[in-house]
């Protein structure tokens, strides 16, 4: 995708002078923006998953899209009308922001450990909720420094199988994840943190770029 926003890509711009280094994930990042504005715009969902630190960022991720980031979110009038009249109404219509849906896979405690005690398959529970959740306009996410986890190759595997569009978060060797997902971003660093530290700004990027494709006024 490359019919950028002037904001769109104002947002890119500033991420690459902060970080010259990411001039190679670019080609993949505006894919992923592409995608995921295919995905809400038919009414999907981005599904994300990591282990660990990726696990963080995977719910860091979902905090910045199912709420504002940066910019006003206001809910339509349409529906700030029919919550009025409502228990909490005129609060509601004039504080709830719009979100982008977004949900980190792992968070539920009862679900993941009954799926670990139950399931015979090690690994499993990422692909056991994303087959609960996944349809075919959504877009799935695993994130690994390696990218080679292979509780997010299982769920990948699931998001594909169901018509999903599948993205890898890696380092810059990609790993099995990068070699199987339809979009592969990677970061540059030969060291966890260092991956990591480039995992934050990329996908800050996308979260800024993605908001300001539905909203353009900053707070």
């Amino acid at each position: 995708m490359n019919n950028l926003t002037k904001i769109e890509n104002q947002i890119l711009q500033e991420m690459l002078q902060r970080r010259p280094d990411l001039q190679d994930a670019v080609p993949a990042l505006l894919q992923l923006h592409g995608a995921l504005v295919a995905s809400y715009d038919a009414g999907g969902k981005f599904l994300i998953c990591g282990n660990g630190g990726s696990h963080a960022d995977a719910v860091h991720i979902a905090g910045e899209l199912a709420k504002s980031f940066e910019r006003l979110r206001p809910v339509p009038a349409e529906f700030a009308e029919k919550i009025r009249p409502l228990p909490f109404g005129e609060d509601l219509a004039q504080y709830l922001e719009v979100g982008l849906p977004a949900i980190a896979l792992g968070t539920s405690g009862p679900l993941k450990t009954a799926i670990e005690n139950d399931s015979p398959m090690r690994d499993i529970a990422f692909a056991q909720e994303a087959y609960a959740l996944i349809k075919p306009e959504d877009v799935l996410m695993g994130i690994s420094t390696s990218g080679n986890a292979g509780n997010c190759l299982m769920a990948l595997s699931v998001a594909k199988a169901s018509g999903a569009k599948t993205v890898s978060l890696t380092g810059q060797k990609g790993g099995k994840m990068a070699a199987f997902a339809d979009i592969a971003l990677k970061a540059p660093g030969d060291s966890v943190k260092v991956i990591q530290e480039g995992h934050l700004v990329l996908y800050h990027t996308m979260c800024a770029m993605i908001e300001a494709h539905y909203f353009e006024e900053k707070r």
